[in-house]
Parts: C-alpha cells; structure tokens; sequence
C-alpha cells in the first residue's frame, strides 16, 4: 500500500464520502430558502411592503446558491479521479462539509444585516474558509495518486488550485475591506467573476485533453 494507510471500501470508501458530501450540499441549499416567507392575510399595500422586505432574502439566498453549487460542481470533478481515502482526505472533507452545512446562517445574515460590517464580514470569512478548506482538500489529493483510480493531471489541477486560491483570497480580502465600506466589499466580490471564466473555461480544455490522451 506504498506505506500509506488507506481506507478500505467497507469502511468508507471514496463513494461513501462523496454519497454524504452530495446529502449535505443539497440539505445546506435547500436551507437556504428558509428564510424566503410573507405573512399571511396581507392587504395589497401590506403585500408590496413584505415583498420588498423580503428582496434581501431572495438576493442572499441567489448568492449563496451559487456559491455552495459551484463548490459542490468542483467538488465532484475532484473526485472523479479518486477511488480510496485515508484519514487526512476524511478529515479535510469532513471540515469541508462542515463549513458548507453551516452557510444559511451566514447567509441570514447577509439577508437582515446586509448593510452591517459584521454580517458582510462574517460572510466573507466563511466563504474563504470553504474555499481554503476545499483547497487543502485538492492539493492532497493532487500529491497522493496513490487513492486514486487515475491519476490527476497536473495541468488540471493547477488550475483548480488557482480557481480555489482565487475564491479564498478575495473573500478573505473582504474581511477587512467590510469594516472601511459593506457595500466596498460585497462590489470587491465581482473581481471573482472574469477569474472564474476563464478557469472555467481553461478546465474545460484541459479535462477534455486529459480524456482523449486517457
């Protein structure tokens, strides 16, 4: 076993991880729209009101959507080419999870609290941790090929280490840009959208690549 303890299938096998990982990524989303509800019995003019009041909601919980989805997206490519864990791949997964079951709180936040450092700041730090934690989560898997069922290509995983460097550094940013300005620091999150393009789009040619050399 190349001196490495592994996990054996029937005491948790890659699957079984990523089974749990899918369960609590789909609970963590669903959780979300919780907090999405008008009062009953409203008069128009009580309607307009409430449905105003409830715009930061649907917001947070759009943002948090795609947030959590395009960590539970990268986390199965990652995946794909593991077959065993062992005990650190547990652990960071398990930490991963954690964080990810822990986003509607976070995003309630955002939602009444919006205009607060705090709640901006709190948001951000929880963000960079899940893309921190995934990060660590990658970079082992990448160093160990010996868990998986083929090897991850280097090119590929470069690039997910820089999609996920990126997500974690930008929101950490936001920590402290949170106390000079809330709004400064929720505009300093759309740095991330031209960064995930283009990732986006150089993992697509690279894992094609990698398949038709396979």
């Amino acid at each position: 076993m190349n001196g490495h303890q592994r996990v054996r299938d029937d005491e948790g096998s890659a699957a079984r991880l990523l089974a749990l990982s899918d369960g609590v990524f789909a609970i963590a989303m669903t959780l979300l729209a919780l907090d999405i509800a008008l009062p009953a019995d409203l008069d128009p003019d009580g309607f307009e009101q409430a449905l105003s009041d409830v715009t930061p909601n649907v917001w947070a919980y759009a943002l948090s959507f795609v947030v959590i989805a395009a960590f539970w997206r990268g986390h199965h490519q990652m995946f794909r080419y593991v077959r065993e864990v062992d005990g650190t791949v547990i652990r960071l997964g398990l930490l991963n999870l954690g964080l990810i079951a822990l986003m509607p709180f976070p995003t309630t936040l955002l939602a009444e609290y919006g205009d607060l450092p705090q709640s901006v700041a709190v948001y951000s730090a929880a963000v960079a941790a899940m893309g921190a934690t995934q990060l660590a989560l990658t970079v082992v898997l990448w160093k160990r090929p010996w868990l998986g069922s083929t090897t991850l290509p280097d090119p590929v995983a470069r690039n997910d280490v820089v999609d996920l460097a990126s997500t974690a550094v930008v929101f950490a940013v936001a920590v402290p840009l949170a106390f000079v300005s809330p709004t400064g620091a929720k505009l300093w999150w759309a740095v991330l959208i031209p960064v995930k393009v283009l990732t986006g789009r150089r993992g697509k040619r690279l894992r094609a690549a990698a398949q038709r050399s396979a």
